[in-house]
């Protein structure tokens, strides 16, 4: 591998963890001591995971720069900013969890107390409170030991012991699968959190340190651990604003789920680097002698991006890895924001800027209060470099994010604290957890949501709502309220008139124009991007089917008991709950909709509440009645739970049968429909129906029109259809023999009449040699 690839694809041919990958060696453990290293983006030197037999082991897995230190070197790093009593409960908590895990050891042969050490020294650098810290020492007692979460309460009190329960896996319920398992636990997790954001705080040091230590497990399980910690760990402190935390995450899932996507990425980077060295001890000093001249306090830094930044970049913009120019990065940190647009002044001055690549994120913070200017310059031998300009302040918000409410208690109640951030992302999981059909599709919502690419939107008031990048009218309705997304029906763009489905740019102003009666339509779910909207879409549809299949099977379990000289109001009330019980039904409401979604069939659900099931003379006067049938009709108004075949396409007025579908309702066919086959013996699946009245909406229907080529005549066609009032949704076009061509209309129609109307206007042309209505097989 002495030649560097430059692109992805030569990236992926390595990507994957070999099976035979060897543990990485680790430090030596003592017995009371425990391995914790600081939070920094890039460890060197590293050491290697999986190499090949002989190669250099220089680039695999950041190696724990081992920090060794005993409980009391803990107590004494809490007694720099925890009061007496408080570090004396910690040592007690965990004299508790010492005691609690005797005689369980890690995978690594460590004695299991190590972890919640570590766990307790990673919370304590963010000067996490003493209640979050005995939660970190006892984390694991009620998933892994025989302590209840009641002697948790009752020793360190309630708090303590929700955030420990917030914490623990699901272990007492069998799922079907590990997926269906570990979005359960998630989920747990997640809603957790949204009453103590501590709880995630506490899981974010727990997975820390499994990556710090995955060496130990197997490469199964650092592929599934390491991708479930790219997906979700990390995003969630990215969007809590803890970097060094993410950062570190990132760092060690990417070496462990691409180890030599990685290893390839760095020796690019040592490569490329040898020269630019200098570059940087260059800008530095260009940059502090600008400072100094205009006389500004303020330190500069420069660093380079981490591996898994760059491989994210090369990976979302589809670049080559001489296409990531901004690899290098210089922070100017200065004492007041009015100095920040000081210290931009004087860079732009220094470098050329690049076009384009101005953020202001201080004056619009990012969702997770992140602030900073951030400018792209063309520095020395023309290399991009990035400048990044902020406060004291914003720097420490930048690295520890929520976390820095503990640390520093800043009473910052803007709405760029992260606090007050996190506290509206957390009040849109549970919005997501209540619409949510189960903790699978939850977790996926909540992925979604974690990977937002900001786009920021105004609305007409002058506020700023952030978006994800790529999110639509519909999108931005939703992050409005809910209601406003599901009355939606147009919206102004900087005023002009604009589709639901446009896609927002920066900037922009939206006005969201509703409509009472308007409701959301399926069809948003191919262009949302937002969790919200995709949550509160699904969430209403299927609320909405819910009451369609309650109303539509109450409809048909009416035309069954009419049969048999009853209705639903004159049900033995005994009989009634008798039949409720058996099937697990709540009450009469879940048994309309279970009928109205074809799960049961309003036949023999009638023929149990009337008694009949087995009476041969009731079931030979339902056959005289199946003569002349009560009918269920059809009025097009009956939404979800009634569709109609695509094969036939019906229309009012055709002969129509239905066939029930397990789950979606009915299926309203053609009478003559091919598709039917045989319907002897199939009683039990077919719903004798027809036509309202007075049928209500359009209805699509197919037409094959045969035509001379002429330069116009699909014109003609669509001018003459058009004309009888109706819309065209769809044509296909197919020449036949250099003379004629056939052309298929999918069009919508009120009936028969309408469709006969239209046929008539059509004969009329003369280029027109032949009309036919469709019906597939």
């Amino acid at each position: 591998m002495n030649d560097v690839p430059a692109t992805l694809g030569q990236l992926g041919a390595q990507g994957v963890c070999p099976a035979s990958a060897t543990p990485l060696p680790h430090g030596a453990s003592g017995l009371i001591s425990v391995g914790s290293r600081p939070l920094q983006a890039v460890a060197a030197p590293e050491s290697g995971s999986g190499l090949r037999s002989g190669e250099r082991a220089d680039s695999e897995v950041p190696a724990p720069t081992e920090q060794r230190y005993l409980i009391s070197d803990l107590c004494a790093y809490l007694d720099a900013y925890l009061p007496p009593e408080q570090v004396k409960e910690c040592y007690r908590a965990y004299m508790f969890g010492a005691e609690a895990h005797s005689g369980q050891t890690r995978k690594s042969g460590e004695p299991y107390i190590y972890h919640p050490l570590a766990v307790a020294r990673i919370l304590a650098e963010m000067r996490m409170d003493y209640k979050c810290l005995i939660a970190a020492f006892l984390h694991d007692v009620i998933e892994d030991t025989e302590i209840a979460k009641d002697q948790v309460a009752e020793l360190f009190g309630e708090d303590v012991a929700e955030l420990v329960d917030g914490v623990s896996k699901l272990t007492q319920i069998d799922f079907k699968s590990r997926a269906e398992a570990q979005a359960a636990s998630l989920q747990k997790m997640l809603l957790a959190m949204t009453r103590d954001i501590r709880v995630i705080l506490i899981k974010l040091a727990d997975r820390l340190h499994n990556m710090r230590t995955l060496d130990s497990m197997s490469p199964e399980a650092c592929r599934r651990i390491s991708r479930e910690t790219l997906d979700i760990f990390a995003p969630i402190a990215n969007r809590l604003g803890i970097n060094r935390v993410r950062v570190e995450l990132e760092e060690l899932g990417f070496a462990h789920y691409w180890p030599w996507r990685r290893r390839v990425i760095q020796r690019a980077l040592i490569k490329t680097s040898g020269a630019r060295i200098e570059m940087v001890s260059t800008v530095e000093t260009a940059l502090k002698r600008a400072l100094q001249q205009e006389d500004i306090q303020g330190a500069v830094e420069g660093r380079r991006k981490h591996l898994y930044g760059i491989y994210s970049k090369m990976r979302d913009k589809s670049r080559d890895f001489s296409e990531i120019v901004d690899v290098f990065a210089f922070r100017v940190t200065v004492d007041r924001v009015d100095t920040c647009y000081r210290v931009l002044g004087l860079v732009h001055n220094l470098y050329k800027p690049v076009p384009g690549r101005f953020k202001d994120y201080i004056a619009i913070p990012k969702a997770n209060g992140y602030q900073s200017l951030h400018t792209a310059l063309v520095g020395p031998q023309g290399i991009q470099i990035e400048i990044q300009i902020r406060t004291e302040d914003m720097q420490r918000v930048a690295e520890s994010g929520i976390a820095a409410h503990w640390m520093y208690k800043s009473g910052n109640q803007s709405t760029a604290n992260p606090t007050t951030l996190a506290a509206d992302w957390l009040q849109n999981l549970l919005e997501m957890q209540r619409e949510a059909g189960n903790s699978v599709e939850f977790l996926e919502h909540v992925k979604v949501d974690l990977f937002p690419g900001e786009v920021y939107i105004f609305t007409p008031k002058g506020h700023i709502l952030s978006l994800k990048r790529g999110a639509t009218v519909v999108d931005f309705a939703y992050a409005i309220h809910s209601d406003v997304g599901n009355s939606c029906v147009a919206a102004r763009i900087d005023r002009r008139m604009a589709h639901l489905n446009t896609i927002l740019r920066n900037g922009q102003t939206v006005e969201i124009i509703t409509a009472p009666g308007a409701r959301p339509n399926p069809g948003w779910l191919n262009f949302v991007v937002t969790a919200k909207a995709r949550v509160n879409i699904r969430g209403y549809l299927k609320n909405i089917r819910h009451l369609e299949a309650q109303n539509f099977g109450r409809r048909l379990l009416s035309v069954e008991l009419a049969a048999f000289n009853t209705d639903v109001d004159r049900v033995d009330p005994l009989r009634l709950a008798a039949y409720l019980e058996d099937g697990n039904l709540r009450g009469i409401e879940d048994l309309f909709g279970e009928i109205g979604l074809g799960n049961r069939l309003a036949t023999l659900v009638a023929r149990r509440l009337v008694g009949a099931e087995g009476d041969e003379t009731a079931g030979e006067a339902r056959q005289d009645q199946d003569l002349h049938p009560h009918r269920l009709a059809i009025r097009g108004t009956e939404g979800m739970v009634v569709s109609f075949a695509r094969c036939c396409r019906p229309i009012p007025g055709d002969d129509i049968t239905a066939l029930f579908s397990p789950g979606r309702g009915i299926v309203v066919h053609r009478a003559e429909c091919r598709n039917l086959g045989s319907l002897d013996g199939k009683r039990d699946k077919r719903l004798d129906v027809q036509w309202s009245d007075q049928p209500e909406g359009e209805y699509p229907t197919e037409i094959r029109v045969e035509i001379g080529n002429r330069r116009g005549a699909l014109a003609v066609v669509a001018g003459a259809i058009a004309e009888q009032g109706s819309n065209i949704e769809n044509v296909l076009s197919r020449e036949k023999d250099g003379m004629t061509t056939d052309l298929e209309f999918l069009i919508l129609v009120h009936g028969r009449a309408h469709l006969a109307r239209i046929m008539r206007r059509l004969r009329q042309i003369p280029l027109i040699t032949r009309i036919v209505r469709v019906a597939r097989s």
